[in-house]
């Protein structure tokens, strides 16, 4: 949500940073909406005031027996009374209207976010690992012969439909050892706190962490109003919604491994291979509420939380900064890891680590009361991927897969297989 008085301050800045994004100016309209708003309320307490004069004015009449007096006030009470009402609701209706458009805008980018129209821009500002160099043609994740039987889309298809996958045997313990793996170290390590969040939330929640009203086709609803996670980034920022939080709180880090939702609208016929882009997927995910002083440094921190992760995996990645054109509705700067997977020759994105500044904040009037006793402020939220859980199986069957259609798994999942790195040609973990 934006600032209506940071807008009304400087109009010109804030077209500026849209036009950096695309889109085109909004003071104008959101100005004279806003004056539109802002007359209406003036004119109802101008009324109230005319009201609550005659209304004082009517036992004067009446104790001087002024019939005539009486009747005429008592008539301007009741005609400013309901001028009051009317104002009012047009005053309401105004400010709904406006708080609608200003939900509606996406936040405006970090002055350090470069420019640019789509993923063709990014700029790359890392790399890792080197490149795996197979002595054979390294296949997709899906079609790897000790990974084919144990990822079965066809009887997925069957119960759920297109773009569902059924993990069985050895392939479901990989891919749910990657996930313990994963909170394990941001709980150990990375200092984060553990939270097993709900995976359905309220309007209230989906509009507070921005999925709302915008990108409600991007998402699922139940029958009886509430929404299928996207990520578990709503429930955990929106945990902290209505709150005003000592200074001394924060900051706030957590973690959460859930079932996470996507319609996937607008992408018909894109990524439908192997399990890459499902409705339903795993993630574990990180979530900051900071000091608005800390959060750029706090952005850099998450970062290295799920590049780490990589490292530890042995998976070769890059990291990109997004464009002005290819940042998500509510971030402020997003950097992009893409992990290295052998099967496409490329690198495909794994995690995004984003700050919103106070965006989501003001949308679910967060706040923090600042030490020194001054007036309280807006929180900065952030939220990152550590890591997509399918994405990153993909990475490591692909990057260890063998010419006889094993699969060499990373050390690090030992404690969480047993010690078992070898999925066999067979699918059989050894």
């Amino acid at each position: 949500m934006h600032d209506i008085r940071a807008i009304r301050e400087n109009p010109a800045a804030f077209d500026a940073a849209l036009a950096r994004r695309g889109d085109a100016a909004m003071s104008s309209d959101i100005l004279a909406l806003d004056e539109s708003r802002r007359a209406k309320i003036q004119a109802a307490e101008t009324a109230q005031a005319d009201q609550n004069r005659a209304a004082k004015a009517i036992g004067a009449a009446k104790a001087k027996g002024d019939d005539a007096e009486f009747e005429r006030l008592r008539a301007e009470v009741a005609g400013k009374k309901a001028e009051v009402a009317a104002l009012q609701t047009e005053a309401k209706e105004l400010d709904a209207k406006l708080t609608d458009v200003l939900a509606r805008i996406p936040n405006l980018p970090a002055e350090d976010v470069p420019a640019g129209a789509d993923e063709d821009d990014n700029v790359e500002v890392s790399k890792w690992g080197a490149i795996p160099n197979f002595a054979f043609d390294p296949k997709e994740h899906f079609e790897i012969k000790g990974v084919a039987a144990a990822m079965d889309f066809e009887t997925a298809a069957k119960i759920s439909g297109a773009r569902f996958v059924l993990l069985k045997g050895a392939v479901a313990r990989i891919h749910r050892a990657l996930a313990q793996f994963m909170v394990d170290t941001h709980v150990d390590e990375n200092g984060l706190t553990e939270v097993n969040s709900p995976v359905l939330v309220r309007d209230e929640a989906m509009y507070g962490t921005d999925k709302l009203p915008k990108f409600g086709d991007d998402s699922y609803q139940t029958t009886n109003g509430w929404w299928l996670v996207p990520t578990s980034e709503v429930p955990l920022t929106y945990s902290v919604a209505g709150d005003t939080l000592d200074e001394a709180a924060l900051p706030i880090r957590m973690t959460a491994h859930t079932l996470c939702f996507r319609s996937e609208a607008g992408s018909a016929g894109k990524d439908t291979s192997g399990m890459l882009r499902q409705h339903q997927f795993e993630k574990v995910e990180m979530v900051s509420v900071v000091h608005p002083t800390q959060s750029d440094d706090e952005q850099k921190r998450m970062l290295r939380c799920a590049e780490g992760l990589l490292e530890k995996l042995g998976i070769p990645y890059r990291t990109v900064v997004l464009c002005t054109g290819d940042m998500g509705f509510g971030a402020r700067r997003t950097f992009d890891i893409e992990a290295w997977v052998p099967g496409q020759n490329t690198y495909r994105e794994i995690s995004s680590v984003s700050t919103t500044g106070d965006f989501q904040a003001r949308r679910m009037n967060a706040r923090f009361k600042p030490s020194d006793g001054g007036k309280p402020e807006y929180l900065h939220t952030l939220n990152g991927s550590g890591l997509a859980v399918g994405r990153c199986l993909i990475a490591v069957l692909e990057n260890g897969q063998q010419e006889d259609g094993s699969v060499k798994l990373p050390e690090v999942l030992a404690p969480y297989l047993s010690g078992r790195l070898t999925l066999t040609a067979e699918g059989a973990l050894v």
